[in-house]
């Protein structure tokens, strides 16, 4: 019971589109080959320092390249790039992809100042290590249990086995706590031999990400990780600021210390450490964090080797572009100077106080060049796409290699800030209340000649090397008819093409998953959420989470009144159902409910996640007092959590 209880929000189950034959992959074309050397006629001169960058320090890393969960799953293989090699990019990679990635697979224990060190290349995220009077002081422990145990077992047989002393979380992202469990145990944190430290808010915006979007996000995330793309040529080429994601268990301890202010000193395990707060930029809670005795900055997430996202395309809430601006300008005047050494929780350190300030107020000017551009055109009345297509960093800040949009992009970041301001209309009527596009693609077919006339256009498009027209007809031609095979096949065609030309590695995995689930259709796939992140997760967030899976018309016009009582946490709330809206008070009661519902939290979650019969969870141990009916008609009237719903099709 406690287990399938667990699939919880962000679950997606199930097969959706038809399966085609088609092969997966398809060579660079002549068009796209074209473009490649363009690229790489454009890059600017690689001196180097990069390379030598990511090189330095490097000690040790694993012999066995596979780190797997206790089934013997592999959820991590450190020798997924091996193949790589060279620095003549393959004509199905950008050429500038192809250099960043090189950099970003080196993995292993590298040194980084002194009594400091970082296991790279084991996760998305780097792990940091700080030698303290007794232990290690860990900040961010990857995402999941078992590759934070792989790096910590190589911090132990490398430098001596020592115990961990401390966990310090820099933000409220998963690939930055999700492997606590894999270096400290609960029980020592509860007796006080481990302190967990974090930014002030991080367990509530922990628990908050991705609670009411969760299902949309999941399966958007599918796409910008490449979550099914096998790295290759001609598939995953990384995540930007990193590897893909690591599979295995996600895990969360709660802080026993929160950071609240910009120059707040802590001494831990004998260790002194200054924070800097940088909420609302990369993360709703975020802090970096300063070691005055080794002169290292850790910059978190809001400086890394690529422009970053303001709205990352797998969704969340739009980042304050103008903030984290500022508060890169702030870290280089209170950590410019004491700093020789400045690293992140992704991507490769840099070294001497120059690179420093330069690593710092470079990036403070992509971000503000890239918010004050948008604005003005913005307030000249351009409109998303127009900023998007006009907007290119000057020479000064884009030919700075860590600048490059490898995660962000000047384009979808340009959007992202217009979004801040003005929202998703951009004052043209005609875009106000179009046609659902469904209906609209099967008018636009009909407009331009037929289903012929259409694949004429888009095979003349794609010949050209217009990509970016052919799979815009193309999309109109497949929500028009899902099943005309041509057409699917085309649109795969044209998504692979660009998906080859992409500087931005997600890009390239957005075009290249839907070249593949045209083709193949989607894989059936489950995401879940462990017992941690459930247990974090206030119960009046999970009720209203609940709420958005009430169906009007299967709930019709009933009024409920029902009482929950959460018997292993103390907790009471009253749910009202009326006019096709549910909504939850929490520590209230209705004084005469229809129904009473009574039993620890994790029931409840069955209930009314998994829809489990009511008769079966009373088994289990819930208790329903007064008319069951009305529990039952609750329970009917919410939608199952959603499968993996289609993205390149209707």
């Amino acid at each position: 019971m406690i287990k399938k209880a667990l699939f919880f929000v962000g679950c997606a189950s199930g097969l959706a589109g038809a399966v085609f034959a088609e092969p997966v992959e398809k060579p660079a074309s002549a068009a796209t080959i074209s473009a490649q050397r363009a690229m790489a006629k454009s890059l600017p001169v690689d001196d180097g320092r990069d390379s030598g960058f990511a090189d330095r320090g490097f000690i040790a890393t694993l012999s066995d390249p596979q780190i797997k969960a206790k089934d013997g799953k592999i959820v991590w293989n450190l020798g997924a790039y091996d193949w790589m090699s060279g620095n003549t990019a393959p004509e199905s990679v950008n050429p500038s992809l192809w250099r960043h990635m090189g950099l970003l697979r080196k993995h292993g224990l590298f040194a980084l100042s002194e009594n400091m060190w970082q296991v790279r290349g084991f996760d998305v995220s780097n792990m940091t290590v700080i030698k303290g009077q007794n232990g290690w002081i860990l900040i961010d422990p990857l995402t999941t249990r078992e590759t934070a145990t792989a790096a910590l077992r190589l911090v132990n047989e490398t430098l001596g086995t020592r115990p961990v002393s401390a966990v310090i979380y820099s933000h409220s992202h998963g690939d930055h706590f999700g492997g606590v469990r894999g270096v400290v145990n609960e029980a020592d944190v509860k007796a006080g031999k481990v302190q967990i430290i974090a930014p002030e808010h991080f367990l509530a915006e922990t628990a908050s990400e991705n609670v009411m979007a969760g299902p949309a996000m999941g399966r958007r995330a599918n796409f910008q990780f490449g979550s099914h793309l096998q790295p290759g040529p001609f598939g995953q080429m990384g995540s930007g600021i990193g590897r893909g994601v690591a599979g295995g268990d996600i895990t969360l301890i709660a802080p026993t210390i929160e950071i609240q202010k910009t120059g707040e000193t802590r001494v831990i395990d004998g260790v002194t450490l200054e924070f800097q707060m940088v909420p609302e930029t990369e993360a709703p809670a975020e802090m970096n964090v300063y070691v005055p005795a080794a002169r290292t900055f850790l910059a978190a997430e809001i400086a890394t080797c690529s422009l970053h996202n303001i709205l990352t395309p797998r969704g969340a809430k739009v980042r304050d572009t103008h903030a984290w601006a500022g508060f890169l300008n702030e870290a280089a005047n209170l950590y410019g100077d004491r700093s020789d050494t400045i690293a992140s929780s992704h991507c490769w350190p840099r070294f001497g106080q120059e690179e420093v300030k330069g690593w710092l107020t470079g990036q403070r000017d992509n971000y503000r060049y890239l918010h004050d551009q948008t604005v003005r055109m913005m307030n000249k009345g351009m409109t998303q796409a127009e900023i998007a297509e006009a907007l290119k960093a000057p020479a000064a800040i884009g030919d700075q290699w860590f600048n490059k949009g490898y995660y962000g992009t000047y384009s979808h970041n340009s959007k992202a800030i217009y979004q801040f301001y003005l929202g998703w209309y951009d004052a043209v009527p005609a875009n106000l209340n179009p046609h659902p596009p469904e209906i609209r693609a099967a008018k636009m077919v009909t407009a331009m000649g037929g289903t012929k006339k259409v694949l004429a256009t888009a095979k003349k498009a794609m010949a050209e090397g217009d990509y970016r027209w052919s799979s815009d007809l193309l999309n109109n031609l497949v929500f028009a008819d899902p099943k005309n095979a041509e057409g699917r096949a085309l649109l795969a065609d044209s998504y692979e093409q660009q998906g080859y030309q992409a500087e931005s590695a997600i890009w390239r995995n957005m075009f290249l998953t839907a070249a593949h689930e045209l083709r193949q259709g989607i894989k059936a796939s489950i995401n879940t959420q462990s017992i941690d992140m459930i247990s974090a997760v206030p119960t009046a967030l999970l009720l209203d989470s609940v709420a958005t899976r009430l169906d009007p018309a299967a709930i019709g016009n009933r009024k409920l009144a029902i009482n929950l009582n959460f018997s292993d946490r103390n907790e009471q709330a009253k749910v009202s159902v009326g006019n096709a809206v549910m909504f939850s008070e929490m520590g209230a009661a209705h004084p005469t409910p229809a129904a009473t519902i009574s039993g620890p939290r994790q029931l409840f979650l069955a209930l009314l996640f998994l829809k489990l019969p009511v008769a079966q969870l009373e088994s289990a141990g819930l208790k329903v007092e007064g008319d069951r009916s009305q529990v039952e008609a609750l329970q009917a009237a919410l939608d199952p959590m959603p499968g993996p719903f289609n993205i390149v099709e209707p």
